[in-house]
């Protein structure tokens, strides 16, 4: 099967001019490929594999703009693979089917494998992913897929035992200076036919406000350039790069794994007592536009799970600035948010509340109901108090301290402690008053109880 001829080469380059200059630079073999070396050194997995001409099926998971799609394309160029790429959010089990019939009479006619690509496979359902299944197992295509998201969560099992998993890193702030001065110097595809002056600060602000994304770092760069021009300066500053950038976009994805390793992050230097990384953390969610009010639920949990007893008044404030954010919205709540974080991360910890509510639920969950105790049911029916309903309830207000000998779990869980305050905070005094407490009703279960000196007539509530 030959080449189609390419009746209008000039036609062609000229597009491919007028392309975005992260295309335009796009790498055209191993060496121009940066950031990523670790990946292709002599020796490793991929470049041994292209050497040899086996190709292993993979998924590329990475960040955007960490060469994911480049690394596929320079593969299959290296390795003499016909290259089929496509995108999951466009693509269905129709045109997979029809990809992998090509895939065949390819391999049939030329003897030559099909390296199939497919961009977020993530987006792919169970359905679209099992196609591929036998022609992964049976060498019709490679199969190469990029995902931003962790693929043990978004990829199916069976497809997943068959494919090798590659992180690629974000692209460090070296990595990403270097392309900006290739594409500024390139006199064929890059800035060099009008190269602009950039001081090294303004590469590394744009790399910082790249996020590690070398298609953004590039777009900027490309921005930054027209800005300038515009205006007939000689080189680049910093205020065209901000111009041009406008907002960092930072990498986050309210539904994906990145948004869970943050608040998960932002939970755990709470319970460290670390109020400056739990301030950069609510930061990192609240810039790339996190909802303030999952924030606020989720600081609420943390002030009942992880500070509980030892501090009540964490979780008042953490009601109180939930009602601040819905108030005042965005960006005018963050700083209420940032006052809870402070005020978490400093407060006494105690997860005594969680770990008993843990204990109880199991108790409930996995034991037979037992019944409750005839003599804490209320009686509001003749019936049910001739049954016995209520019978022998000891009314606490009519006892010295308020305090009775009376047992109120059921008889097959008297012996269950499920609350073991810690001695931290507020708590301390809670265990403490346990301690009393329980001394003194073991005593009175031995006494019958001590009624109190008010008024013995005073009439019993019903509950």
């Amino acid at each position: 099967m030959t080449e189609p001829l390419d009746l209008f080469p000039e036609e062609r380059r000229r597009r491919a001019k007028r392309a975005p200059l992260a295309e335009r630079m796009r790498p055209r073999n191993f060496e121009e490929f940066l950031g990523q070396g670790d990946l292709l050194r002599p020796g490793s997995l991929l470049r041994s594999a292209v050497e040899r001409g086996e190709l292993p099926s993979v998924i590329f998971w990475g960040p955007p703009g960490s060469g994911k799609t480049t690394l596929a394309r320079l593969i299959a160029q290296a390795s003499g693979s016909h290259f089929v790429a496509f995108s999951a959010v466009t693509s269905g089990v129709k045109e997979v089917r029809e990809v992998i019939e090509r895939a065949r009479l390819e391999k049939k006619a030329r003897g030559v494998a099909t390296l199939l690509f497919v961009d977020e496979i993530h987006r792919f359902n169970k359905a679209q992913q099992d196609a591929f299944l036998p022609h992964v197992e049976d060498g019709t295509i490679v199969l190469m897929g990029a995902t931003t998201e962790n693929p043990s969560f978004e990829v199916i099992n069976a497809l997943l035992s068959r494919m090798q998993v590659i992180v690629l890193p974000a692209l460090s702030e070296d990595a990403i200076v270097e392309i900006l001065k290739r594409a500024a110097a390139d006199t064929e595809r890059g800035l060099g036919g009008r190269p602009p002056e950039v001081a090294e600060d303004t590469y590394r602000l744009i790399a910082r406000l790249s996020g590690g994304d070398a298609r953004i770092a590039l777009n900027i760069l490309e921005g930054a350039a027209m800005i300038a021009t515009g205006a007939g300066a000689r080189g680049i500053t910093d205020t065209e790069v901000r111009e041009a950038a406008q907002r960092k976009m930072l990498p986050y994805d309210r539904a994906g794994e990145e948004h869970f390793n943050i608040i998960s992050a932002l939970h755990k230097c709470l319970r460290g007592s670390d109020p400056d990384a739990g301030l950069y953390w609510l930061a990192r969610m609240l810039e790339a536009g996190e909802d303030p009010l999952y924030v606020a639920r989720r600081l609420m949990r943390f002030a009942s799970e992880d500070v509980g007893l030892a501090d009540p008044e964490a979780l008042r404030l953490a009601v109180a600035v939930k009602d601040a954010v819905h108030f005042l919205g965005m960006p005018e709540g963050n700083t209420a948010l940032a006052e809870l974080v402070v005020y978490l991360a400093l407060a006494p910890k105690s997860n005594s509340v969680y770990v008993a509510y843990g204990r109880a639920s199991r108790d409930a969950l996995e034991k037979p109901p037992y019944p409750v105790p005839l003599h804490i049911r209320n009686a509001p029916t003749p019936l049910m108090k001739n049954l016995g309903y209520g019978k022998g309830y000891e009314y606490a207000h009519n006892f010295d301290e308020a305090i009775v000998g009376q047992r109120y779990l059921p008889d097959e869980l008297q012996d269950a402690r499920y609350w073991e305050g810690v001695p931290r905070g507020h708590e301390a005094e809670l265990v403490e008053r346990l301690k009393l407490l329980n001394a003194e009703k073991q005593k009175r279960r031995g006494t019958g109880g001590e009624k109190s000196s008010g008024d013995p007539k005073r009439k019993k509530p019903s509950g």
